[in-house]
């Protein structure tokens, strides 16, 4: 039987794996179309910075890149906090102060995906 955390990301660490390089790869691909946008477009503004963002396929990317953001992140600071903030590094009330990390860490991911998803989706 396998010990499993229950504020890890996924099952094991061999998925939490797997989700930081699938979301890894997602994110090279956004910042690679945009940053190729970027280069191609000879003179960007509002009106042509809007009409790329309406497109269905670049939302869907945008998004995309978000959740892999979060879901990097989040793996990412659980394997810092539960790495370093502990009772044995930081006292007893290591794990209350680790618990509020994380607690906080999930209100920022989750305003900022919300977030993302109101200005892509929103009118």
């Amino acid at each position: 039987m396998a010990v499993t955390n229950v504020t890890s990301f996924g099952r094991s660490g061999l998925s939490d794996w797997v989700v930081q390089r699938v979301s890894g790869v997602v994110l090279t691909v956004y910042l690679l179309v945009i940053a190729g946008y970027l280069l191609l477009t000879p003179e960007i503004d509002y009106a042509s910075w809007k009409e790329l963002n309406s497109g269905l396929c670049i939302r869907l990317l945008t998004v995309f890149a978000v959740l892999s953001l979060a879901a990097h992140a989040w793996i990412g600071m659980w394997g810092v906090l539960t790495d370093y903030v502990t009772v044995r590094l930081m006292g007893p009330k290591a794990t209350f102060l680790r618990v509020f990390l994380q607690l906080g860490m999930i209100a920022v991911i989750f305003v900022y995906v919300v977030w993302t998803v109101a200005i892509l989706w929103g009118n």
